[in-house]
């Protein structure tokens, strides 16, 4: 059970997602710094009790119109290994100390439970409340099952979203495979069309809040089965 601590993390969150979401291949402000708001999200546990996993929301007001992005993260104790590129920041925690944020879809462990959410063995958590599960936050999933063991993944950035691609470990009878899942980037409410959603095997869904207070409902993340 990962717990919430009402303390400071210096620089914040906002201050270090500013900076680097300029650089990303789906950012879609302009020159402008970056004008951020926290705007919703969920959490996932870490088995181990050692990685922080959060599932951000945040809406730019820097441009024309809002655009709200959604940013899995990681928080950890040390540095990732081979994740370099994968670093948004470091941070002091008041209760923790140093801890290294990183895009999640990076990281193996936020991979591994949002796989395990998907088949139904995890547990949305609220964002900002210890021991307390979430649930707005839904998946559903189809076809068979696989271990959350992850064994090799590629991550691709594209314009709107980031493609983490996965080759399972077998569970029970069922051969391995390699599967796609693409971590929706640039949110868009459910009741517009989202390419690829009819026939995929997975989905979770999630809300968030505009800036002028109305509820919206998207997909957060797409399971497929990868191409060969």
């Amino acid at each position: 059970m990962a717990v919430i601590h009402n303390t400071t993390m210096t620089p914040g969150k906002l201050e270090l997602l500013a900076a680097w979401l300029p650089s990303q291949s789906w950012y879609l402000g302009s020159t402008s710094e970056p004008a951020l708001t926290k705007a919703g999200g969920f959490r996932l546990d870490d088995p181990q009790g050692e990685v922080g996993i959060e599932f951000m929301v945040v809406t730019d007001t820097s441009g024309d119109r809002p655009v709200s992005y959604h940013l899995p993260l990681t928080y950890r104790g040390a540095p990732l290994d081979g994740a370099d590129e994968a670093l948004i920041g470091t941070s002091e925690h008041g209760v923790l100390g140093k801890r290294w944020v990183y895009d999640g879809a990076h990281d193996p462990v936020l991979v591994a439970e949002l796989f395990a959410f998907l088949q139904g063995r995890a547990e949305p958590q609220a964002q900002s409340v210890t021991d307390t599960p979430d649930p707005s936050v839904t998946a559903r999933f189809t076809g068979p099952g696989f271990s959350t063991a992850v064994t090799s993944a590629a991550v691709a950035d594209g314009r709107h979203g980031t493609d983490v691609v996965v080759e399972t470990t077998a569970r029970g009878v069922e051969p391995a495979g390699a599967v796609t899942l693409t971590v929706t980037r640039v949110l868009r409410p459910e009741a517009q069309p989202q390419a690829g959603t009819a026939e995929a095997r997975g989905q979770v869904t999630a809300g968030w809040r505009s800036p002028d207070g109305a509820e919206h409902r998207g997909s957060f993340a797409v399971l497929q089965d990868t191409a060969r």
